[in-house]
Formats: structure tokens, sequence, C-alpha cells
């Protein structure tokens, strides 16, 4: 996208231009967020495009305006001093890992599903672009019959409330288990955060929910594996502005904002370390191309058309700066 856009101004490039390809985002090591903060001189600009989000779908411009945070955590339950004989001790002998699955069920609602976490709020409303609850179920990959979690619209569900997953669970494998009860358990809780709430809060407010869930005095360790905090773009500055005259000419609608599931921590260092800067995400993803999937794809048309984009883009943000 940025070479095709580039080649099509041939020279004329009309703005300073700096380009930063990162590598390692995937892997989670934080390399160039703290490159960013150790030479900030480097990264000075008036406009940050962050190329790693897409449309809302195929031929619809759009720009990701808000990201999620998130609070992970490894929480462990013990309840006795080793393993002991389901037969001779099972029943008043208490099982970590029922007091885990008991725990952890308290973090969704019975009946939809949705996420509750005791003094969070999880009702917030999505005022952007929405996303079709047919097509999300086939981008996801729902099973037929399975019905989605949560209450309010799928935009809602995944743009502006928490959203708790387990990412995983030690205990005892069902192939080579043994007829006895399991005295410790433990599981990965990620709770992804949206814009409004504070990340460390939310920690705190998921420590605090599942600590008071845990039954028959079972005992609670829980530790922080990581917390980002979650990201909203201001968009009525000229770098909006130009983004959006150049996607309705080249889509022929205006501009669309959505937000992000994911979290992108490099945007909170940009928009530390940068205030002043207008931070832009967009891209060439769109739902089809199942990123992270076996099958992973990138529709050609996004390409040919988000490069026209971000040429029109460099113009129109140029003359808008000499105007």
């Amino acid at each position: 996208m940025h070479l095709t856009a580039l080649r099509a101004l041939g020279e004329d490039i009309p703005v300073g231009l700096k380009f930063v390809a990162e590598g390692s985002e995937e892997q989670g090591t934080g390399g160039l967020e703290a490159y960013v903060a150790q030479h900030p001189e480097q990264f000075l600009a008036d406009a940050l495009l962050v190329c790693d989000t897409g449309n809302a779908e195929v031929g619809t411009g759009t720009a990701t305006i808000t990201l999620r945070g998130l609070a992970n955590l490894v929480v462990t339950v013990e309840t006795l001093r080793g393993e002991v004989h389901s037969g001779m001790f099972g029943g008043p002998a208490p099982d970590a890992l029922a007091a885990l699955i008991q725990m952890l069920a308290t973090l969704r609602d019975p009946e939809t599903g949705a996420t509750r976490i005791n003094g969070l709020d999880c009702e917030r409303t999505w005022p952007g672009v929405g996303y079709d609850e047919a097509q999300f179920r086939a981008d996801a990959g729902v099973l037929d019959g399975v019905r989605l979690t949560g209450t309010g619209t799928v935009a809602d569900r995944l743009w502006a409330r928490p959203a708790v997953t387990v990412l995983g669970i030690d205990c005892p494998p069902v192939v080579g288990s043994a007829a006895a009860v399991p005295p410790t358990a433990r599981a990965r809780v990620s709770l992804r955060v949206p814009p409004g709430t504070d990340a460390e809060l939310a920690r705190e407010t998921l420590t605090r929910h599942l600590t008071d869930a845990a039954p028959w005095g079972a005992r609670v360790t829980v530790e922080t594996e990581g917390t980002g905090s979650p990201f909203e773009a201001a968009t009525d500055g000229p770098a909006y502005t130009a983004l959006g005259k150049a996607m309705e000419q080249v889509y022929g609608t205006p501009l669309a904002f959505l937000g992000q599931g994911g979290s992108i921590p490099l945007c909170n260092v940009l928009a530390t370390t940068y205030p002043r800067a207008e931070i832009v995400l967009m891209g060439v993803e769109e739902p089809r191309c199942l990123i992270h999937a076996p099958n992973e794809s990138v529709d050609p048309s996004e390409i040919e058309h988000m490069a026209h984009v971000e040429a029109l883009f460099l113009r129109e943000y140029a003359a808008g700066h000499r105007r």
C-alpha cells in the first residue's frame, strides 16, 4: 500500500515523510515502544499513520478510532496439601478445579454470556459504524445454532464494553488423569478494556471479583501478567479532514469510523510522546482477511484503493497546510 502510493506520486511527494517498519509486534516484545521513548526525535511528526488495521468491509473507507486495552491475570486456587483419592475422600474434600470453575463462571451472565465483573461498567454503547450480526457470525466462524454472547449490538460488545476470556487452564488432562481430587488449579484470564475505563483499575476490579468469588474458603493467589491502556483518537484535526476527502474520492462514501477489539500499545506511547500529533489507524485489513488464521489473505482491491487513498491524503494534507 505504502510503496504503491509513493510510486503514484513519483518525485512529487508534497510532505516530509518518515517510514517505519516493525517486525516484532506480534511477539509482544515492546521493542518499538521502547525505541520511541529512547529516540523521540526520530518519530516527531504532525500526523502518525499506524497502518495495522483496515476497513469495516471491502469497499468502505474506514479509520479505526478506538482500541481496547487489556489486563491479563493468572489466578491460582489451592484447597489441599496434595492429591487424595476421590473414592476415599471425594465429597467433603474441596476440589480446587471445581472451585476455579465456579469462580470463572461468575465472570459471565448465566443467561446471555455477557461479561459481568462487579464494579466495572459493562453496559456502554458504540456510536460509530455498526457490525452486522450475520456478517460477524461468518467472520468469526460461529457454528450453526450457537448463539452470540452478550447483549446490545455486536459493535457495543466488541468496542465499547469489557470482554473477558479464559485463555487457558492448568489442570489434570483427560488422558492420564487419575481418580484423585485436584488440590490446585490455575487459569490465565484476559480482560479487554474499552476506552473510558482505566486498565489498572480494571485489573484491580477483576482481581477483587475473582478473590471474592472463591468458594469454601479456598486460597486464591492472583498474579498480574500485564496491563495495557485503551486508546481513543481525536478526529477533529486536519489529518482526519484530509483523510475524509481522500476516502470519499476513492470509495464514493464518507469516511466511516470503527473500533478495534485488539490492542496496539504503540499508539499510547505515540500519544504520550507526541501529544500534538494526530494518530490515524488505517490499512488494508478487513474481516474477510481472517488475520492470524491459517489462510490469512488480503483483497487486492483493498491494496489498490487504499494506496490511492494514501496518495490523495498526502496531497490533500500538504495542500491544507499551504492554505
